[in-house]
């Protein structure tokens, strides 16, 4: 089983910055791309930034410019830069491998981390 554990969410000013950090129980991305999803109350969850094996990356439109995804393989880490945050970012934030349908599957979902950005 790979567990995943979100972390840095919290409350920021519109404008301000987060940097996120998914750790991961064991090394999954020499096989997996690896993506950062978001949730908001009362809608699904969508994937926003993504980063494959070779390391090549990419984001949702409404984040394009503003979120970096990174990752150490070293470390079992995956990270997300959130930069020009916007109130519309409000969400709670789950890294997982970036198939949405291979991550529903395998259903190993951490309890991911809150990111709630004031007016």
């Amino acid at each position: 089983q790979v567990q995943l554990v979100e972390s840095g969410g919290g409350l920021v000013q519109a404008g301000g910055s987060l940097r996120l950090s998914c750790a991961a129980s064991r090394s999954i991305f020499s096989v997996n791309a690896m993506g950062w999803f978001r949730q908001a109350p009362g809608k699904q969850r969508e994937l926003v930034a993504s980063i494959s094996t070779g390391g090549s990356t990419n984001y949702s439109d409404s984040v394009k410019g503003r979120f970096t995804i990174s990752r150490d393989r070293a470390k079992n880490m995956v990270y997300l830069q959130m930069n020009s945050l916007k109130p519309e970012d409000t969400a709670a934030y789950y890294c997982n491998v970036a198939s949405l349908k291979i991550a529903t599957m395998r259903d190993y979902w951490g309890q991911g981390t809150q990111v709630t950005v004031s007016s």
